[in-house]
């Protein structure tokens, strides 16, 4: 990525290493584990449906169709669930329980909602007019 001179000083300037170090750090405290993927893993070139593998496909291209099975891809979608078999697979070698369904999004625990009402109608009923 930092090959790319548009994003390099943007991507350097995150910090990528003391964030994977943090993370692995807070994932350990909690019993989890971090798995890397080798960054030349063909993510986004894996058709998810047959792994049909795609040779050339420049950066511009977002959405492709899979030339064997005929599956239409987002991009970024399929990299994704790639990504998440990748990382299975290789717990799986390692011999470790997998268990990669992602829990409870929004946990209980955190920053309250500044929304104290409830979602009910907060209208006054209209009253009727007589004649």
């Amino acid at each position: 990525m930092v090959r790319n001179h548009k994003l390099a000083k943007a991507i350097s300037d995150c910090g990528w290493g003391r964030f994977i170090n943090f993370l692995a750090y807070k994932l350990e405290r909690t019993g989890e584990k971090l798995i890397e993927i080798d960054r030349f893993f063909p993510s986004s070139k894996l058709c998810s449906n047959c792994f049909y593998q795609v040779t050339e496909m420049s950066l511009d291209v977002r959405e492709w169709t899979c030339p064997n099975c005929g599956t239409y891809h987002d991009r970024d979608a399929n990299a994704s669930v790639n990504i998440r078999a990748e990382g299975i697979r290789i717990l799986k070698a390692e011999g470790s329980a997998v268990s990669a369904v992602g829990g409870e999004v929004s946990p209980n625990l955190g920053r309250k909602s500044k929304f104290r009402h409830s979602p009910m109608i907060t209208e006054a009923p209209r009253e009727a007019v007589g004649n």
